[in-house]
């Protein structure tokens, strides 16, 4: 079994290495538009919708 400063040191290389895949957020702004049930097509803001 692992002693626990050797667990920690292997998550800590981990997250470490995928940290530099990870994406940044960045639309952190756009949350409160989406809670209140704004619609999105293809990333942008749809304002209307189109008559069919």
């Amino acid at each position: 079994m692992a002693r626990p400063a050797a667990a920690l040191a292997m998550v800590f290389k981990l997250v470490a290495s995928a940290q530099d895949r990870w994406r940044a957020i960045s639309g952190a702004s756009l949350v409160a538009l989406v809670r209140s049930g704004a619609r999105f097509k293809n990333g942008v803001l749809v304002e209307r919708e189109e008559a069919a």
